[in-house]
């Protein structure tokens, strides 16, 4: 079996494990569960995290350059290891959306934005669960249920930092420095976005300062192969004394 078809094959499973997860995960920390529901939601959680643990040694075992995948695919080693990251894998179900746009640039800053306001809100809610599990034993903390949780959330990934709720525990604190870095990046994807539709809009009618994509380039290319003529210009002459 190939990679590509491994893939194709576990992408709906790993999806539903994700999902499984993220609802057992929600469950015995927002309710507090104790006895059998916990052992239900614990067997769910192991289950998932063997899924994801039984596909990364597949896709490494059938790598021709075990090395160069293990470095390309650290989120993933990621996911196996961390849990809180699985729900982060139902992101991929947005590959099956195709924004429409005028342009291949609309595209691509919708399918941006898409991206980046769900993986933010992903990000949130997995912080608020992750944070109120660890904060909710500690006898000094000040984050005790999922709606102060899920306020800190927004306010650290905002970099508001109001204070009114700060983790107090060495595992709220690692997940609040991770929330920041999460925060960092969607501030520089949501820049780099609105900077890139001002300068469309700001060459509108000009289309000599407009940036050509690389499948423009392609499809221009293969018209111009069609029609016989060469896809790049030739080389200038060089004189005889170069």
């Amino acid at each position: 079996m190939t990679p590509e078809r491994w893939q194709k094959l576990t992408y709906w499973p790993l999806i539903v494990a994700s999902f499984a997860f993220i609802v057992a995960y929600s469950w015995q920390v927002i309710a507090e569960l104790r006895g059998g529901p916990r052992i239900i939601t614990a067997t769910i959680i192991l289950v998932t995290w063997v899924v994801f643990a039984a596909d990364y040694l597949v896709q490494l075992s059938m790598a021709p350059k075990k090395g160069v995948w293990f470095r390309a695919h650290l989120f993933a080693l990621a996911v196996v290891i961390i849990p809180a990251l699985k729900p982060l894998r139902l992101l991929r179900v947005l590959t099956l959306f195709h924004p429409f746009g005028r342009s291949a640039g609309d595209a691509l800053r919708a399918r941006l934005m898409i991206y980046g306001v769900a993986s933010a809100l992903m990000v949130i809610y997995i912080a608020a669960l992750s944070v109120l599990e660890a904060e909710r034993a500690s006898p000094d903390a000040n984050i005790t249920s999922f709606g102060d949780a899920i306020w800190w959330a927004f306010v650290t990934i905002t970099t508001v930092g109001y204070g009114d709720f700060t983790p107090v525990t060495v595992a709220g604190r690692v997940v609040a420095v991770l929330l920041m870095f999460s925060g960092v990046a969607v501030l520089g994807i949501s820049t780099a976005t609105l900077a890139s539709w001002v300068a469309e809009r700001a060459t509108a009618g000009h289309e000599e300062y407009q940036p050509a994509t690389r499948a423009e380039v392609s499809r221009l290319s293969a018209q111009l192969a069609a029609l016989g003529a060469p896809a790049d210009p030739p080389a200038p002459p060089r004189s005889p004394d170069a």
